[in-house]
């Protein structure tokens, strides 16, 4: 397993696109409005892959600095780890296709943080690309 990048609430988008972008992110694309936001996907410039995920919802200011959306881990076994999580007393969301062989799940932290679980198509990269966007 490993967590390609974390998606963090922010409260004004193109105010905190302009920091990151000073901060040397790129943006890579933007997701069409979801039930958590509207996630805008950024990369470091010598990284290939998406690294940071700032999410804006008007209705869900940020009220703390350190709020995080939903880091994402990625799975090779996604099944296999629902049924582990609950083996071990977590409840997971069932896994969905949320994507072209993309599937997902989601499972909320002892604070209330929520995770998101992906598995990503055969053959895909380890992280999410300009090619998931094109």
């Amino acid at each position: 397993m490993r967590m390609p990048h974390p998606g963090l609430r922010v409260t004004g988008l193109e105010s905190s696109l302009a920091f990151y972008a000073a901060l040397g992110y790129l943006e890579v694309g933007r997701v069409p409005r979801t039930r958590f936001g509207s996630p805008t996907v950024l990369r470091l410039p010598d990284g290939p892959f998406v690294s940071l995920e700032p999410v804006h919802d008007p209705g869900r200011p940020v009220r703390d600095t350190g709020a995080v959306n939903h880091p994402v881990v990625q799975a090779d076994d996604l099944d296999a780890l629902v049924a582990r999580l609950a083996a071990g007393g977590v409840a997971a969301g069932p896994p969905v296709d949320s994507g072209p062989g993309t599937r997902t799940a989601r499972v909320t932290g002892p604070d209330g943080h929520r995770i998101e679980p992906v598995r990503w198509p055969p053959g895909h990269p380890a992280g999410m690309t300009e090619a998931d966007f094109a």
